[in-house]
């Protein structure tokens, strides 16, 4: 065994060295498409491994006490919980309230059917917590009707890549619960803050459709306005979307029960939703579980890989490493942290957004931490949560390989991938656009917790 360690041209290097060169390995793994959980593990392995230099007692014990520990921990329940309740709002209809709802005030607007379609995005995402979901329920309920009103199809595959992205920023959000356990901060507060931004998201992309349709008129078709009792109508049929949410989120913050228990709550309030509009068959049920099911199991075994790696780093002390010599250089904050953001924009191109969460945010948030941004501790990690949530966000539809885009194209191919780039970048502008916003002005992230 140590004769093959010898072999190795990293054998004889120090565990720091050790932990930067795990890098080019993890990113060669991710770039010959292994599995994201599968090569974050990989690599904790043959770090653990070769750290203690070629002895595998460490590493079984490791094995051991780790999966037990990750898996036990009772914040992680919350997860599963939230993902039943995104399978039983699919189902029980009211992705198709919340656009009818939008469409009879928007729609008779220039741009009003696209309008719409963001909107429900955005109540969506208030009881789904996943982008991809979003983009994927919305796709089926709203590209028939822009098609119907004569919207391109370049301009309707992106209008509802980016509304998909909401899924992670309005809350309840996977993605922010899973940044609060790893940088132990409050479930309630990280909701709490990203509800503004989630509002300026949504406002931000009804504004960039108003622009689009004015620069290319022939994008976007016009449809008759709706009498205003069918608008109270369809907005009255909103109220559990409305309940629901006031009931998870607003019950959490007032601490009428735990994030947990109001997952619970809210999961259980979908299905009886779902339940009444008598969607929820039996087998209906069951493939609800096994949706749950099959997309936690993913979610946990990267959780796992992601632990495996990050304690391997812990090991190496490249976090450490990195936020001492950050600190020893006196850079600008400002300037340290526009470069994370810059580097959470371009990984999240070829990365999807838990993976970029679980890989970098124990190396950078130690480094963002400990400068002077003019807050308290928790300010700034509130404030550098809902930001890397918004950058990893904006990689979802950034292209070549936006995640959105290809589960939006999957279902309309009759659309040139081509068309639908052109017509996000857009999108990513107005992205943009609010991040610097929201780095220049911390208090509209953090105000609600004032």
């Amino acid at each position: 065994m140590s004769t093959l360690l010898d072999l190795l041209p990293f054998a004889d290097m120090d565990r720091l060295a050790l932990g930067f060169w795990s890098f080019l390995v993890l990113l060669g793994l991710i770039f010959l498409r292994a599995p994201i959980g599968l090569a974050m593990l990989l690599c904790g392995f043959g770090g653990w491994y070769y750290a203690m230099n070629g002895n595998p007692t460490p590493l079984l014990a490791k094995l051991k006490s780790e999966t037990y520990t990750t898996f036990s921990d009772y914040s992680l329940t919350i997860i599963p919980l939230f993902l039943l309740m995104g399978q039983f709002a699919t189902l029980s209809g009211m992705s198709q309230a919340l656009f009818r709802a939008a469409e009879s005030f928007l729609g008779h607007r220039r741009g009003g059917v696209a309008m719409a379609a963001v909107g429900a995005c955005a109540g969506f995402g208030a009881i789904c917590g996943s982008s991809l979901a979003t983009a994927a329920t919305m796709s089926k309920v709203a590209l028939p009707e822009l098609r119907r009103y004569g919207y391109s199809g370049g301009f309707s595959t992106a209008t509802l890549a980016a509304g998909g992205t909401l899924g992670i920023l309005i809350p309840p959000s996977v993605i922010l619960v899973i940044y609060a356990i790893i940088t132990e901060q409050n479930i309630a507060k990280l909701f709490l803050a990203a509800f503004v931004p989630g509002v300026l998201a949504a406002l931000g992309y009804m504004i960039t459709i108003s622009i689009y349709v004015r620069l290319y008129p022939d994008a976007a078709g016009t449809r008759a306005a709706m009498p205003m009792s069918e608008r109270w109508r369809a907005l009255g049929a909103t109220w559990p979307v409305l309940l629901i949410f006031g009931v998870v989120v607003g019950g959490i913050y007032l601490g009428w029960f735990t994030p947990t228990e109001g997952a619970a709550i809210g999961a259980a309030g979908t299905g009886l939703v779902a339940l009444l509009s008598g969607s929820l068959s039996w087998p209906a049920f069951k493939e609800c579980l096994l949706g749950t099911g099959r997309t936690t199991a993913m979610i946990f075994f990267i959780i796992l890989g992601a632990s495996f790696y990050n304690g391997f780093l812990a090991l190496s002390g490249v976090p450490q490493f990195m936020a001492d010599w950050v600190l020893s250089r006196e850079l600008n904050p400002w300037v340290v942290l526009s470069v994370v953001l810059l580097f959470y924009l371009v990984f999240g191109c070829l990365m999807d957004s838990l993976s970029m969460i679980l890989l970098t945010v124990p190396i950078f948030f130690p480094v963002i931490s400990a400068m002077d941004f003019g807050m308290t501790t928790e300010e700034i990690a509130i404030w550098f949560g809902i930001l890397v949530l918004i950058v990893v966000e904006v990689g979802l539809i950034t292209p070549p390989v936006g995640m959105n885009l290809f589960i939006i194209n999957a279902m309309d191919r009759e659309t040139p991938m081509t068309s639908t780039y052109k017509a996000v970048l857009f999108f990513v502008a107005s992205d943009i656009l609010r991040v610097a916003l929201l780095v220049m002005f911390p208090a509209i992230t953090l105000f609600l917790l004032w």
